[in-house]
């Protein structure tokens, strides 16, 4: 083990004690005994042993919650390279659910045992029971690979087959291969991510890892091991236990030796082929064993560490503790989360004027002590902040399925796709033309009357895929018929006064003068302190965003869009805080009364302790209680409100409001959006969103409005995991006993009134000592805050409802959902149904209730599919799912322009608003915006020829793949992305061949013409024709770069001027794309 590698020194454990533990373990004693070892202390101790001894050592934990904690703290403390996590196989040990994860990260570690490398092992019982290959056998099934080796590349085909390896056109998963020419692509068991293996006729060439999203290459290597799936029995014997493979000098390490046995005995009765406790403790009493915490007053060693004491937010007492060890001359270390916490806390702390010192240590541990014999203190923040803390075992592999987001998009024959230029047509793929006898590929477009165009390579980037607002057909018109062109005309009209109505407001709001807010004060720095979760760096910049504009002279209008469950409340609860520190009253607006009643509990918790005064308002409020709370609104009494539209009535007067923060803006009719923006117009505005904005849109609306968004989930959350179930009453109790038993809750959607009471009736029966309480709309505002204050109280375990759960309702100990009748629903329903489990650091489970998927309508088939795939955080931004997006797009921009979505596509939409936005920001509001300087005069070259420029079939075999660098090629901008563009070719697909070659030259002729001014480009026997812009009028031709052309070409040999119709130059001898670059590049030298 590297020193370097420990924060602050070796040998955490300097006392007598650690000094007599090495002196027993160098002596070889082969039981030692030691009590006391809490929480983190049990880490250090690990690696302060590992670091004496600088050989293998196996820790055996009590159970696998423990083992991850402990394995987290010594890989932030000394590095993944220092230890190995050794699962089980499964998911859940119950339902024996593998997990391809688990079964790398188990491969790998039993690997690093057999070669005896120098880490620590952790592991639990779970993963013990578990028997393994023996060593012979692991050997005969792996595959040794070195560059330079000699090896048939046909050969390896039939040994990964052997290996029960799959075939793919990509590796997706652990267990594929691919193969493409000289290339092998393969997943190997040993690795994180999948190999790639580059032949030279039989000669290993290069050994790669590579991105499996990406696809492309992301490390060099010189060796590689090919393992398969251990755990597959059909392939290899399991008949060894994993005490077995450890080399018999490796120290063992055991905790609570009585608990482990107890659960292996349990396990062996139920498996009687996995393993069994005598034969573990026969085979431990073999080896030499650290016995820990076994809680015996017979011991060798008994360690004097305390755990760290609750302060509950209590500084003071913090402080003096802190004073107290330091005049003790105890050492004292905090651990803290984030860069961000250490400051918080260093602000906080200071209002006490400590003289004593501290260390900041930016390392998260699982649980602070007091070390007594070390006179050291360990406290982490956490602890300290009542902050939530999970453990950090890295998925070694996630199926995230991007591959198949992409299909989502991906153009297939016979969509509907828009040009640009053209209108909608219908996609008839890619086909190859002649030209003068040489192969080129282009798309086949067909229009009405059967007009058909064929699109050239590099004009791929002005069609996209046609997709409309719930998936309404378009019309198709004749080419040249102008119908086209006088629906774009009206549109761009339509759009631009659009844009210009949203620049204009936001220009007017940055000149405006509104009230300036004071930097945070160390209130605000314990309030953020005490989040339960550790933020996102999204979350901060969000934060920080917000903070910004709240302490700017110019009132705020920013927009935080995120996915559900991914803290948009937490930089809402800051930002009001902040307003409310510096005297402003604050007002938080939201669509539904369940949600008012949600945010003001969530308030409740994050502003205790605090000197805030808040309350809400909504349809559940008594008469009395409302006059009472307007009036303590009129006279400044409540700092914070929380509402549903009542909150914009004339009947509220607002005493000093600062800030108003709006959930879910899209969700308001015309007249409460009316009120808001009136409202706007003199305070700070926090807008909250989880319907998902389009990238493409982001950049329009950046020039009128401000916007964060939050992509990344909460580090200590964890996917939901959801499966699509059929109406089955053992497996809906199945679920639920196992939610119930792990003392969590259940919500069951049911979206039918009428027999609401009979399925609750049903479900009483399947699980009749689960307590159920029914909600829906048309139950009694107050009973119906009653059953949801109860269901956040967990005084109940079901909660059946229709979609009235469907926003706000936020219940971190409900981690099971059932979705009755699922196929009724769209996708954004279902995501947001969805975000109410997987809320808090358990694992959640989703169960969408469909009938069978063949009787299902195609549509409802494609959501259920697109809903149980994507279970990753943050899906709602992948698949968001078009629909959602197209919903977003039209809530944001209004119902007109939803309507030309539907006109003229989706993403024709957002290519004419960013036009508008441009033409905007050059002309009207040129002053507000810096110029962006573009020395093109045209957009788009047309290059036509009859070199062969193209990706042969032999070369990428697949047309959708083609379609896609295809698509790709014609949208680079520069030399860098084409050189970028080349490397991944050449590392997916191997060296390129001519024709490839020069369709990557054809790019950089595209540019040159660009620059000169050139709008088409034909080179064909031996000539090159190159256009003028057609439009006379043109400001090209008053430019210097048009003049420098007239005077140089006289200059010039095999140059001539020509004019029929168009202007244009005519180059001789041009046999090449090289000759073709070479002659444009001779006006390189014009003064442009």
């Amino acid at each position: 083990m590297s020193k370097g590698l420990y924060p602050f020194g070796l040998n955490h454990y300097r006392s007598l004690k650690f000094q007599k533990l090495r002196k027993l373990i160098s002596k070889n004693q082969r039981k030692i005994k030691v009590e006391g070892a809490y929480g983190s202390s049990l880490s250090f101790l690990l690696i302060d042993i590992f670091s004496s001894i600088n050989q293998q050592i196996f820790y055996i934990s009590n159970s696998k919650e423990t083992a991850s904690y402990v394995y987290s703290d010594i890989v932030e403390l000394i590095g993944e390279i220092n230890c190995s996590f050794l699962p089980s196989n499964y998911r859940s040990d119950a339902k024996k659910i593998k997990d391809e994860s688990n079964i790398i990260n188990r491969s790998k570690t039993i690997r690093d045992i057999l070669d005896n490398e120098t880490k620590i092992i952790v592991t639990y019982p779970e993963a013990i029971f578990e028997k393994i290959p023996n060593e012979k056998e692991i050997d005969s099934k792996t595959i040794n690979i070195e560059k330079g080796q000699f090896l048939k590349i046909n050969s390896i085909n039939e040994l990964l087959f052997d290996l029960k390896f799959e075939k793919d056109d990509y590796v997706q998963q652990p267990g594929d291969f691919a193969k493409r020419g000289n290339i092998v692509d393969i997943f190997s068991f040993a690795y994180t991510s999948p190999l790639r293996i580059e032949f030279d006729g039989d000669t290993v060439e290069s050994i790669r890892e590579f991105n499996i999203d990406t696809q492309y290459s992301t490390k060099e290597l010189v060796e590689a091991k090919i393992i398969p799936d251990f755990s597959n029995e059909s392939l290899i014997k399991r008949a060894n236990s994993i005490v077995e493979l450890i080399d018999i000098n490796t120290t063992l390490l055991v905790e609570e030796i009585d608990s482990i046995k107890k659960q292996l005995s349990k396990n062996f009765m139920e498996n009687k082929n996995e393993y069994s406790d005598r034969l573990f403790l026969k085979e431990i009493d073999e080896r030499k064993i650290i016995h820990l915490n076994n809680f015996n007053k017979d011991f060798d060693i008994k360690l004097d560490i305390v755990q760290q004491p609750a302060f509950n937010k209590k500084f003071e007492i913090l402080n003096d503790e802190l004073k107290y060890y330091s005049s003790k001359n105890y050492k004292l270390n905090i651990y803290f989360s984030s860069k961000e916490q250490a400051e918080r806390f260093h602000q906080i702390l200071s209002k006490f004027n400590y003289s004593y010192e501290f260390k900041s240590i930016i390392k998260p541990i699982y649980k602070g002590f007091i070390n007594h014999d070390d006179l050291r203190v360990c406290f982490t923040d956490h602890e300290i902040f009542n902050r939530f803390h999970r453990y950090r075992i890295q998925k070694k592999y996630s199926k995230k399925k991007k591959l198949n987001i992409d299909d989502i998009n991906q153009i297939k024959v016979g969509d509907f796709v828009t040009h640009i230029d053209h209108g909608v047509g219908i996609y008839k793929g890619l086909t190859k033309i002649d030209v003068e006898g040489r192969k080129q590929e282009a798309i086949k477009l067909v229009y009405g009357e059967n007009d058909t165009l064929y699109l050239s390579v590099h004009l791929f980037h002005k069609i996209s895929k046609y997709k409309s607002r719930d998936g309404a057909k378009p019309r198709i018109f004749k080419l040249g018929s102008g119908a086209w062109e006088r629906l774009k005309t009206k549109a761009k009209t339509r759009i631009k006064k659009l844009a210009f109505d949203l620049i204009k407001s936001y220009a007017k709001r940055k000149i405006s003068k509104g009230y300036k807010y004071k930097i945070d004060s160390s209130m605000q720095n314990e309030l953020e302190a005490s989040f339960l979760y550790v933020e996102t760096k999204d979350q901060i910049k969000a934060t920080a965003d917000v903070k910004t504009d709240m302490e700017s002279e110019n009132p705020m209008d920013r927009l935080i869009c995120g996915d559900v469950g991914f803290g948009k409340t937490e930089v809402a609860i800051r930002a009001a805080f902040k307003a409310i520190d510096n005297g402003k009253q604050v007002a938080i607006l939201v669509p539904t009364t369940i949600l008012a009643f949600q945010h003001y509990k969530t308030l409740l918790k994050r502003f205790d302790g605090f000197p805030i005064s808040f309350d809400y308002l909504n349809r559940f409020r008594t008469k009395s209680e409302k006059n009472k709370i307007l009036d303590e609104i009129s006279t400044g009494k409540l700092d914070l409100i929380v509402g549903t539209h009542q909150l914009v009535n004339d009947s509220v007067q607002y005493h000093n409001l600062g800030l108003l923060i709006v959930d879910e803006e899209q969700k308001f009719g015309v007249n409460v959006k009316e009120k808001i923006r009136s409202i706007k117009e003199n305070i700070d505005v926090l807008t909250l969103t989880a319907t998902p904005i389009p990238r493409t849109l982001q950049y329009s609306l950046m020039a009128a409005r401000d916007l964060s968004i939050i992509s990344t989930p909460p580090s200590n959350r964890v996917p939901i995991e959801s499966e699509v179930i059929r109406f089955n009453a053992k497996s809906i109790q199945e679920a639920i006993r196992f939610e119930i038993q792990r003392g969590g809750q259940v919500f069951f959607v049911h979206n039918k009134i009428d027999n609401i009471n009979e399925f609750g009736n049903w479900l009483e029966n399947l699980i009749p000592d689960a307590k159920i309480k029914i909600a829906h709309s048309k139950i009694d505002g107050k009973n119906l805050e009653k059953i949801m204050l109860e269901f956040i109280e967990n005084k109940f375990d079901i909660l059946l409802s229709t979609t009235i759960i469907e926003s706000g309702l936020d219940v971190p100990n409900a981690n099971t959902i059932f979705i009755n009748n699922a196929h009724h629903f769209g996708l954004s329903d279902l995501h947001q149904m969805r975000g109410r489990v997987g809320r808090s650091n358990k694992k959640a489970f989703c169960y969408f209730i469909t009938p069978e998927i063949s009787t299902l309508t195609e549509e409802a088939k494609k959501r259920i599919n697109a809903i149980g795939q994507y279970s990753e955080l943050g899906s709602g931004f992948n698949i968001a799912m078009k629909d959602l997006e197209i919903r977003g797009a039209g809530d944001l921009l209004g119902s007109e322009q939803s309507g030309f979505i539907n006109d003229i596509g989706f993403e024709t939409y957002h290519k004419i608003l960013n036009e508008a936005v441009e033409e905007l920001k050059s002309n009207e509001f040129k002053k507000m915006f810096k110029e962006e300087s573009n020395n093109n005069f045209i957009k788009d070259v047309i290059i036509d020829t009859d070199f062969e420029i193209l990706f042969p079939n032999s070369y990428i075999s697949k047309v959708n793949e083609r379609l896609i660098l295809y698509t790709k090629l014609s949208k680079l901008n520069n030399d860098d992305e084409l050189i970028k563009f080349e490397k991944e070719l050449k590392d997916k697909y191997g060296f390129l061949p001519i024709e490839s070659i020069d369709l990557l030259k054809s790019v950089r002729l595209k540019w040159k013409a660009q620059k000169l001014g050139f709008e088409k480009i034909v080179i064909k026997k031996s000539k090159m024709l190159c256009y003028f812009i057609f439009d006379k009028n043109n400001n090209f031709f008053e430019s210097g770069v048009f003049k420098n052309i007239m005077r140089d070409i006289q200059k010039f040999e095999n140059c001539e001027l020509r004019e029929k119709n168009k202007l244009y130059l005519v180059f001789e001898k041009i046999e090449s794309i090289d000759q073709a670059i070479q002659n444009l590049n001779r006006f390189e030298f014009i003064d442009y």
